[in-house]
């Protein structure tokens, strides 16, 4: 973007004193040419700049002009590259962007907070997925973003678990990231409602504006959603025990059910009926072993014993 590349210039003039339009397109990545043009850009919006040819020549500010841009302490510095690493938007599809504006905020900071902002890049490593789990980007999240940034709604086709795709035209109020997993907050219906990213299958961004309740608290709502499934999901509190052997893939597929670590090989899982639970625990019978409560036991004894009733091979 134009706009915080003529800051980035600014700023490195304001830091180095002079420098010139190679040096300058080195450090801002771009090219000469492409320099010169925001140079001479800036010079009409009346900024005062000035040059000077032959050698130890180069683009410097009048006078020593200074212009506060930043006006960043090195402890703000330093906090700044603390939490905007590498890794900390892993997953959104910025993380480009975000190494990008970084290093021409890095070029531009006077050397002593340059130095604490580089030890602070390294200090701390996110890694967004759980174990035994890839934290790969849902191919719908790129769109879904682009909506809620936007402030346009979005067309989804949905699968949710045992159904088939659906179309849902929603509201897109905001991501949110739990465990590497992806979720999207929209309105529906007059309703609240949380979808997985990693279910949509298509999405198309509407020309349409989202409507957006006034106030609207991404954190607060979400804290409200996770409140509301834990008090549905108390009925189904299922204890499982993983076999020897099991592969990571169950941990994976069960991620939003899990609750609280794993110890000794047990986990516990929620689910909003012990109906769900054993529809969805049937498929990983030889991953994990359930142990309570014996309603979902049952429900499974049930399940197999109609699956063998109805794949028995004829006599």
């Amino acid at each position: 973007m134009r706009a915080d590349r003529l800051v980035a210039l600014v700023l490195l003039l304001q830091v180095h004193g002079r420098m010139t339009a190679p040096d300058l397109a080195d450090r801002l990545e771009v090219s000469e040419r492409t320099v010169r043009r925001d140079l001479d850009a800036l010079l009409m919006a009346g900024l005062p700049l000035y040059s000077q040819r032959g050698r130890g020549g180069g683009w410097a500010l009048l006078d020593g002009h200074k212009i506060n841009l930043s006006g960043l302490t090195p402890d703000e510095a330093q906090a700044l590259f603390l939490v905007a690493g590498p890794r900390a938007p892993a997953g959104l599809g910025v993380e480009e962007e975000v190494r990008s504006a970084l290093r021409k905020l890095l070029a531009a900071l006077p050397a002593p907070t340059r130095e604490r902002a580089i030890q602070a890049t390294g200090a701390v490593h996110v890694d967004p997925a759980t174990w035994g789990r890839d934290a790969d980007q849902p191919p719908m999240l790129g769109p879904v973003r682009e909506a809620v940034v936007a402030g346009k709604q979005i067309d989804l086709t949905y699968a949710k678990p045992g159904e088939q795709p659906a179309l849902r035209r929603v509201n897109p109020y905001g991501l949110v990231a739990k465990g590497g997993v992806w979720y999207l907050l929209a309105g529906r219906d007059g309703e609240l409602r949380t979808y997985r990213v990693s279910r949509v299958e298509e999405a198309e961004v509407l020309e349409a504006p989202c409507r957006r309740p006034d106030g609207f608290d991404l954190e607060q709502a979400w804290a409200e959603q996770v409140g509301g499934f834990r008090d549905r999901a108390t009925a189904a509190e299922v204890a499982v025990r993983m076999r020897p052997g099991a592969s990571g893939a169950f941990l994976r597929i069960a991620s939003e059910h899990l609750r609280g670590p794993i110890a000794s090989g047990v986990a516990s899982l929620v689910f909003p009926s012990e109906a769900a639970a054993a529809a969805f625990l049937a498929g990983h019978v030889t991953e994990v072993e359930v142990l309570s409560p014996v309603a979902v036991r049952r429900r499974l004894a049930d399940l197999g014993r109609r699956l063998a009733a109805a794949y028995a091979p004829p006599r």
